[in-house]
């Protein structure tokens, strides 16, 4: 097997994608996501602060092929993130992204991106801790009149998601008092000619 790094902020970064398995592994990985093919979570690294890790394996070497021809899950992230970028909408920052071929296929992806320490997913954010925070109707309608705005913005923008649920949708507080809209699952962005309104 060989890996191929398709982007790293800097070595120190590329050093951790590179060991993405060994530190996945290790008892200080706090794990998100464990299903199938896909295991992701969050790890903090001295002097680096929390990022999140994620793998997806591929689950045939046919599928692999595939995968080469169309762009890998790691490849598609880093455009789906320079699209989000370019139009100015909040994602998280990808930090290292590799590739790892056998017999010519990709056999997973790796991506290494900046921890959204204070944010959460839509429904945990709009509930609160102990589902207090959801009982202000006030509030719930602020959050989603924000995600709405983001969303309607998105597809304004030229650009659409596969993948558009609750829990690709991130949300945190900003200085203001309103709402920061993340999305988030970034290799499911594309570019649309006409998104529907």
């Amino acid at each position: 097997m060989r890996t191929v790094v398709l982007y790293a902020r800097s070595p120190a970064w590329r050093a951790v994608v590179e060991r993405a398995d060994e530190l996945m592994a290790s008892p200080d990985f706090r794990v998100l996501k464990s299903e199938a093919r896909t295991l992701a979570g969050f790890l903090d690294l001295p002097g680096a602060g929390p990022a999140f890790l994620k793998r997806v394996e591929v689950s045939s070497w046919s599928r692999g092929v595939y995968a080469r021809l169309r762009g890998s899950r790691a490849a598609r992230s880093l455009a789906g993130a320079a699209m989000l970028r370019a139009q100015g909408f909040a994602h998280p920052e990808p930090l290292a992204a590799m590739d790892l071929y056998q017999a010519g296929a990709i056999r997973a992806s790796y991506l290494v991106s900046r921890a959204l320490i204070n944010a959460d997913s839509l429904s945990r954010f709009m509930l609160g801790p102990g589902e207090i925070k959801g009982r202000n109707v006030h509030r719930r309608k602020q959050i989603s009149d924000a995600v709405a705005a983001q969303i309607r913005r998105l597809h304004e923008s030229g650009l659409y998601t596969r993948d558009l649920q609750e829990t690709n949708i991130m949300v945190e507080e900003n200085e203001s008092g309103g709402f920061k809209v993340y999305f988030i699952d970034l290799e499911d962005f594309r570019r649309a000619a006409n998104v529907s309104r």
